[in-house]
């Protein structure tokens, strides 16, 4: 039920594009308050690992804040980042890393 957020290329901001799709996850995480989820940070296969385990965690930290911010508790929210080393779509140009950018929530 929860929805992934997309990221644009080399950047941990969440786009405009992507707030309803955190609107409906912040809503769907007071519907259920004792859920707590993963927040996953990914990114495309380009740059090095390093960088991107880094971008990643950005990521991930971004989409945390917002729910924190929304009035989702901290206890409930944790973070990762596997960089470049789990792509939801295989490819080598922008059709595949426009979903390779993502923070990925998983229900723990």
């Amino acid at each position: 039920p929860l929805k992934d957020i997309f990221f644009d290329f080399d950047k941990a901001t969440l786009r405009d594009d992507q707030r309803a799709a955190l609107a409906q996850d912040v809503a769907w995480l007071k519907a259920h308050p004792t859920a707590k989820v993963l927040v996953e940070g990914h990114c495309d296969e380009r740059g090095t690992a390093e960088y991107n385990l880094a971008l990643g965690d950005r990521r991930a930290k971004a989409v945390r804040d917002a729910l924190q911010a929304a009035g989702i508790g901290a206890g409930r929210i944790r973070t990762i980042s596997y960089g470049k080393e789990r792509p939801f779509v295989l490819g080598h140009d922008e059709s595949a890393w426009k979903f390779n950018r993502r923070a990925q929530f998983v229900q723990e």
